[in-house]
C-alpha cells in the first residue's frame, strides 16, 4: 500500500548572457525575428506566459489565470534575471512574487533555488573560478529573492568530486542530477553497494553523498525521473495534462514508503520549445494533480520531511572531470570532439572545442598575473574583492561602489585609482563569462553563442593590456588559430574573432560618435544636458550646428562618465553631413579652452569658405585621420537614422505605387474576372497601396473612438483587397489595435464605464471580421483580476456593470474568459 506520494516539477530557466561587453546592451538578432533578440523571444513565449498562465475549460475558455512559478520548483540564470528586471520588470516581478506565496505554502521552503552565475561548467574551471561562480550565484540570489538558497543548479548537471566539496563549503544543503550520473547506492545505516549506472537509480528518494576528502561532510542529492524528463522535453507528453498526471501516477510503485516523483527540465520547454505548454503546465498544477489528490512540494520542503536514508556515489568521469546531464562523455562536450552536437551538416566536426578552450584557459591565468599585481596596489585581498564584487554589479550607484572599496581597499582611493580597480574586476568578470557553456555547446565555432564568449575574451584582453600597458591579444589569436573552423569563410578562431568579434567594439570614442551623428536630428535625444547612452552618461558641455548648402556640420564637448569603470573623457567631435548619407565623424581628446574655440572658429569659417575636400583634409589635420561613418553606429541607430533619411524618398515610391494601383485598376478587375493571375508588378502595387489603405482607414476610425457604426471605409479596403485576391499585411494594425484594446480595458479597470466596453467590443469585432489576430492577453489579465477581485459577492459589483450586465459578459466572451461564475453570481443575485 503507497503510503504517501509527493510531486515535484523543476524547470531549469536561463538564457546564456548576450550582452555586447562594450556597450552592455543585446544587439539585435536577426535569428530571432521578429523579435529583437533572442531574450525577447523567449520572454513572449515563455517566461511572460507561465508568469500568467491560462486554464482552460472543455470550451477553450480561460477559468484561471495563473502564476505557474508558485507551483513549480525553478532556478533562473542570474544574468537573465537581470534582464527581466531591466527589460520586462512585471514578469521579474511575478517570478519573485511566487517564490514568496511558495514559501507559504510549503512551511518556509521556496520553489526557487540559485544557479551558478554564468553557467560555466564547473568541473573544467579552476578552484578559485568554481568558488566566485557559487558565491556569485547566492549572492545574487539574496539580493534578488531577499533569503538564503537552500540548492544552487549547476549548469548541464555537470558535477565532479572538487564541485562537491565547493558547494559544500557554501553550505549548500541539495542538488538535482540526472539518474545517469550516479555510479552506487547503499543504505546509510551501511551493508552493500548497489551498482545503480546507466540511469538505475530509485529517484524517488532523496540520498546522501559524502565527500572522498572529509566523509563527515556531506550533500544530499536528487535524481530527477529521467524517462519522465526526458518525455516532457522530447515527446508529446506536455501536449496532455491528464495523459501528463497519468505518466507521473505510473511512476509510483505499490509499497509504504513516501515516495517523490519528480522532473527536470528546461523551463523554455513549457512555450518556447512547446507551444502552450505554459497552459498545460498551470492546468495540471492547479487543476489536475491537486484533483486527483497527489500533494505538490518543492525540494526543501520534502527533504525536510524526509532526509535520506540512502547514501550514494556519482560516477567520476575520465580523470575524475565528472558528468553531465547533455553529455554521454562526461563532460567533453565542453572541450573536445566527443560526437554530441547541436545542429549544422553532419560532416561538420567540434575539434576546436579544445584549442579553444585551451586558449581561454591561457588567457585567464595571463590575465589572472596581471589582476593579482595590480590589484594588490589597491586592494587588501584582490581575490575576496573579487568575490564580493557581485554587490557592485547588482547595484552600480556610488554609493554601493564607495562602500565596497571602503571594505577592500587599502586606503582611501583617488577616483582614476577606483577606475583601475573596477577595470581589472571587469576583467575578471569578463574572464568568467567567456566560459558560459554555450560557447562550446553547438556545432561550429562561428555560432552566435561561441562568438559571444570571444566578446567577452576580447574585451578581458582590452581592459587587461589598458591597465598593464602589456600586449595579449597577438598571442591569444594564435592560440585561437588552432580552433579551426568548419567554414572556409572564417577558417578558424582566428578568422572568427576578426570577422565577427572586432566589429563589435565600442569605445568611448565610439561612444561619442554616436552621439554626435544621432544628435545632427533635432529630436532624436530629449532636450537634456545629460544623454544616457549604452552603460554611459554624456554630459553635453558645449554643441553648435550650422547648415551651409548640403553640407551640415555638428560640433560640440562632451564629458563622457562610464557608469560601469566610472572612467572619464573630455572628448570635442565635429561631424559633416554630406547630402543625404554620407556622414563623417572624428573624435579627439579635449585640451584647453584656448584650443577649443580656435578649434571652433577655424571649423566653422572652413565650412563657409572651403571645397569639401579641403574642409575633410582640414579636420584630418586637426583630428586624425581617423573617423567614423554611418555604418560603425550599432545597428538599431543605423536602422534609426537611414529611416529618417529616407523617409521622404520612400513616401514618393509609395505614391507611385498607389498610382500604379489606381491607373491600372480596372485592368486588374479584368485579369481576375477572366481568372488569369493579376501580373507580379500589379499585384505588388495592390498589396502596398490597399495595406496602406487599411492601416489608415483603421487608425482614423481609432480617431473617432472606434465608432461601431463607422467601420464602412475599413470594409471597403477589405473588400477590394479580396475582390483582386490580394492578401493584405496586416501587423502593424494587429499591434495598433491590440495596444488600443489593452489601453481601453485597463482603463475600464481603474474606472468602469460603459464607453469603454462599447468600443472594446467594436475592436473586437472589426478584427474578426477582418481576421485580424490580436493578442488579448494584456487585456484578459486586467479584466480576470477585476471579477477575481469581487470574490463571487455581487455587492462588489460597480453599478455600472450592473447596469451594462449583457455587454460585459460580452466582453468577457470575445476575451476568451470563462463567464459561468460571472453569471451565476448575477443569476443569483436576481
Amino acid at each position: 500500500m503507497t503510503k504517501e506520494v509527493s510531486i515535484c516539477l523543476h524547470g531549469h530557466f536561463y538564457q546564456p548572457p548576450r550582452e555586447n561587453p562594450w556597450i552592455e546592451e543585446i544587439e539585435q538578432q536577426d535569428s530571432a525575428a521578429p523579435f529583437h533578440d533572442w531574450n525577447e523571444r523567449i520572454h513572449y513565449e515563455c517566461y511572460l506566459p507561465n508568469s500568467r498562465a491560462r486554464a482552460l475549460d472543455s470550451k477553450g475558455k480561460i477559468v484561471d489565470i495563473v502564476n505557474n512559478f508558485e507551483h513549480v520548483s525553478f532556478n533562473f540564470g542570474p544574468t537573465l534575471l537581470s534582464w527581466l528586471d531591466a527589460k520586462h520588470p512585471d514578469t521579474y516581478k511575478s517570478i519573485i512574487r511566487a517564490d514568496q506565496v511558495s514559501r507559504e505554502l510549503h512551511h518556509g521552503h521556496g520553489n526557487a533555488i540559485a544557479q551558478v552565475y554564468n553557467h560555466m561548467i564547473l568541473p573544467l574551471a579552476n578552484l578559485r573560478d568554481k568558488r566566485t561562480q557559487i558565491r556569485w550565484g547566492l549572492e545574487d540570489f539574496r539580493y534578488r529573492f531577499g533569503r538564503e538558497s537552500e540548492s544552487i543548479w549547476l549548469p548541464e548537471t555537470a558535477v565532479n568530486e572538487d564541485t562537491l566539496e565547493a558547494l559544500v563549503a557554501e553550505k549548500i544543503k541539495y542538488i538535482i542530477l540526472s539518474p545517469y550520473q550516479a555510479r552506487a547506492v547503499r543504505p546509510l545505516d551501511g551493508g552493500e553497494w548497489k551498482e545503480v549506472t546507466g540511469g538505475h537509480i530509485d529517484p524517488r528518494r532523496p540520498y546522501r553523498c559524502f565527500l572522498k576528502n572529509n566523509p563527515a561532510l556531506f550533500i544530499d542529492i536528487f535524481f530527477y525521473d529521467g524517462p519522465i524528463s526526458r518525455a516532457v522535453g522530447f515527446d508529446s507528453l506536455l501536449f496532455d495534462a491528464k495523459l501528463f498526471t497519468d505518466r507521473l501516477q505510473s511512476a509510483v510503485v505499490d509499497n509504504d514508503e513516501p515516495q517523490l516523483i519528480h522532473l527536470a527540465t528546461d523551463g523554455e520547454t513549457f512555450g518556447h520549445h512547446k507551444p502552450f505548454g505554459d497552459r498545460v503546465l498551470g492546468y495540471l498544477t492547479y487543476v489536475e494533480i491537486p484533483k486527483r489528490g497527489l500533494r505538490i512540494v518543492n525540494y526543501g520542503e520534502y527533504l525536510a520531511e524526509h532526509p535520506p536514508k540512502h547514501e550514494v556515489r556519482l560516477i567520476e568521469g575520465e580523470n575524475g572531470e565528472g558528468t553531465a546531464w547533455s553529455c554521454a562523455h562526461g563532460v567533453s562536450r565542453w572541450k573536445d570532439h566527443c560526437g554530441c552536437r547541436g545542429g549544422g551538416p553532419a560532416n561538420w566536426t567540434q575539434h576546436w572545442r579544445k584549442p579553444l578552450r585551451w586558449a581561454l584557459d591561457w588567457l585567464r591565468d595571463e590575465l589572472a598575473r596581471v589582476y593579482e599585481k595590480e590589484a594588490a596596489k589597491y586592494l587588501k585581498e584582490p581575490w575576496d574583492a573579487r568575490d564580493d564584487y557581485i554587490r557592485v554589479i547588482l547595484d552600480r550607484s556610488e554609493k554601493a561602489i564607495r562602500e565596497f572599496f571602503y571594505k577592500h581597499g587599502l586606503r582611501e582611493l583617488s577616483r582614476p585609482e577606483v577606475t583601475s580597480c573596477l577595470k581589472l574586476l571587469e576583467m575578471q568578470r569578463y574572464l568568467m563569462l567567456m566560459y558560459t557553456s554555450c560557447g562550446w555547446f553547438f556545432s561550429e565555432i562561428s555560432g552566435i553563442e561561441t562568438v559571444q564568449i570571444l566578446q567577452y575574451a576580447a574585451r578581458a584582453v582590452e581592459l587587461g593590456e589598458e591597465v598593464s600597458g602589456l600586449k595579449f591579444e597577438r598571442e591569444f589569436l594564435d592560440h585561437l588559430s588552432l580552433a579551426k573552423s568548419n567554414m572556409e569563410l572564417f577558417k578558424d578562431g582566428q578568422g572568427v574573432y576578426e570577422k565577427l568579434v572586432k566589429p563589435s567594439r565600442a569605445g568611448l570614442h565610439h561612444i561619442v560618435s554616436y552621439y554626435a551623428i544621432c544628435s545632427i536630428f533635432e529630436d532624436y535625444y530629449a532636450k537634456s544636458d545629460v544623454v544616457s547612452m549604452y552603460a554611459n552618461n554624456l554630459h553635453i558641455l558645449h554643441q553648435r550646428k550650422e547648415f551651409f548648402g548640403t553640407i551640415t556640420m555638428n560640433f560640440g564637448r562632451v564629458r563622457v562618465v562610464s557608469r560601469v569603470t566610472l572612467e572619464e573623457r573630455d572628448l570635442v567631435f565635429v561631424v559633416i553631413q554630406i547630402g543625404f548619407y554620407d556622414f563623417r565623424c572624428s573624435v579627439m581628446p579635449y585640451k584647453d579652452e584656448v584650443s577649443f574655440d580656435a578649434l571652433e572658429r577655424d571649423l566653422f569659417d572652413a565650412l563657409y569658405q572651403m571645397p569639401i575636400l579641403d574642409l575633410s583634409k582640414k579636420i584630418d589635420t586637426c583630428f586624425g585621420e581617423a573617423y567614423y561613418a554611418l555604418k560603425d553606429l550599432r545597428l538599431g541607430d543605423r536602422v534609426n537614422i537611414i529611416n529618417r533619411l529616407t523617409h521622404e524618398t520612400i513616401e514618393k515610391v509609395s505614391n507611385f505605387y498607389e498610382h500604379i494601383y489606381e491607373e491600372n485598376l480596372r485592368m486588374n478587375e479584368i485579369y481576375r474576372s477572366i481568372k488569369v493571375p493579376i501580373p507580379v508588378e500589379f499585384r505588388y502595387a495592390a498589396e502596398h497601396t490597399l495595406g496602406k489603405r487599411l492601416d489608415e482607414a483603421v487608425r482614423e476610425w481609432g480617431s473617432q473612438g472606434f465608432p461601431a457604426k463607422r467601420t464602412l471605409p475599413v470594409y471597403r479596403v477589405i473588400d477590394s483587397a479580396k475582390a483582386l485576391d490580394i492578401q493584405v499585411h496586416k501587423s502593424p494594425i494587429a499591434k495598433y489595435l491590440s495596444d488600443e484594446l489593452a489601453s481601453l480595458v485597463r482603463g475600464f479597470v481603474a474606472e468602469p464605464g460603459a464607453a469603454a466596453i462599447e468600443r472594446s467590443l467594436s475592436i473586437l469585432k472589426l478584427s474578426r471580421k477582418i481576421d485580424v489576430f490580436l493578442d488579448k492577453r494584456v487585456a484578459q489579465d486586467d479584466l480576470f483580476s477585476l471579477v477575481r477581485s469581487w470574490k463571487s459577492i455581487v455587492q462588489a459589483v460597480p453599478p455600472v456593470i450592473r447596469e451594462q450586465e449583457n455587454h460585459f459578459l460580452q466582453l468577457m466572451e470575445e476575451l476568451d474568459l470563462s463567464t459561468d461564475r460571472v453569471r451565476k453570481m448575477f443569476g443569483h443575485a436576481a
